[in-house]
């Protein structure tokens, strides 16, 4: 009789527990995925920076190693600037140079503006003398009309006059070559200053190809691996370290049409990770794809591969990355939840679980 009770109260148990289950089963459209919700595979991945030489060189020193976190501005990488440091120390010789040849210039400047007020002191010497020898012979002219004046001297008057004259010309001529010189002086000097300013221009130059030989990090992240060596010979654009920028974490996964298109930029979401499938990682839809794919083989879904699904990517919070950037890793597989009804409450259990 006793194990004919204990018999119906396990039957009635049972039976219990069964239409609970299929209300349950019922409420979450028989998928494990209550109304409102839709759910992904996918692998949390983070954005990935190539810290690459902008100039060919050696690898002189690497100063982190794989694993390590770096901050934004931290030297990573040292190149060689032997060649670059010597011809900097070429540069401002030249430099040096060009600046001496602007004062030379200047120097030629001031003596041939004197050379020229010198030739304005002989012109005016010789209009002087012209004008002198030229009333001179207008004299003699008058008196040899009047039998005066021999004829010899007359023409002696006559030859100073036009000797006079031709020294006035010669005058204006070395004043006229003065013009020239102090003008070519002038071309001089801003040619001078010229190779000074390319001079300078080439220092600055090496300058910076110097402080790109030191290659920093752009942003706060993690070494993921080294691509090159020390000692190396890097070409211009040569890649040296991949970084992960573990600010910008992110899981891709892919939902059917019917899903995908109820989902927008800014959607909650909550990544679980197979590795702590205990924590509810809160997520926000960053990227929807506007054009339909099939799905890839290495992403596991719940409908038929043959239908098209759309790539989904949400971006984990950067400030709760911030807060737990030690545990952060990519590659890790796991689950993405998406609230396709902004009304619809999230289950009690994922509440429960939310990493915070």
């Amino acid at each position: 009789m006793a194990s004919q009770k204990f018999s119906w109260i396990i039957t009635v148990v049972v039976a219990v527990v069964a239409v609970v289950g299929f209300f349950v089963w019922e409420s979450w459209n028989g998928n494990g995925v209550p109304d409102g919700f839709a759910v992904g595979n996918g692998r949390v991945e983070a954005v990935e920076i190539d810290v690459a030489a902008r100039t060919p060189g050696r690898i002189d020193k690497i100063l982190v190693h794989e694993g390590d976190f770096v901050t934004s501005g931290q030297d990573l990488v040292l190149l060689d600037t032997k060649q670059l440091r010597a011809a900097k120390r070429q540069a401002e010789a030249g430099f040096m140079q060009a600046e001496i040849a602007v004062e030379n210039a200047n120097t030629l400047i001031v003596q041939r503006k004197a050379e020229k007020r010198a030739a304005e002191a002989g012109l005016a010497q010789m209009r002087a003398s012209f004008d002198a020898a030229q009333k001179q012979f207008e004299r003699a002219k008058l008196l040899a009309t009047s039998s005066i004046l021999s004829q010899r001297v007359l023409d002696a008057d006559r030859a100073t006059a036009l000797g006079a004259q031709a020294g006035v010309s010669a005058a204006e001529a070395v004043l006229a070559a003065s013009d020239a010189a102090i003008k070519s002086a002038q071309a001089s000097v801003i040619g001078a200053q010229a190779a000074v300013a390319g001079a300078k221009a080439a220092i600055e130059v090496i300058d910076v190809q110097i402080e790109d030989s030191t290659l920093i990090a752009p942003r706060e992240g993690r070494v993921q691996y080294l691509i090159a060596r020390e000692g190396e010979i890097v070409a211009p654009g040569g890649r040296i370290i991949n970084l992960v920028d573990l600010a910008d974490v992110y899981m891709t996964f892919f939902l059917p049409t019917e899903q995908a298109g109820l989902i927008g930029i800014g959607t909650k979401a909550r990544i679980f990770l197979d590795a702590a499938p205990q924590l509810a990682i809160p997520a926000e839809v960053s990227f929807v794809a506007n054009v339909a794919q099939f799905t890839p083989k290495t992403v596991e879904t719940q409908v038929e591969r043959e239908k098209l699904m759309f790539r989904i990517r949400a971006r984990i919070d950067p400030i709760l990355l911030r807060a737990h950037v030690s545990q952060v890793k990519t590659g890790l597989p796991g689950v993405a939840w998406v609230q396709l009804d902004p009304n619809a409450p999230w289950p009690a259990d994922i509440d429960d679980q939310l990493l915070r």
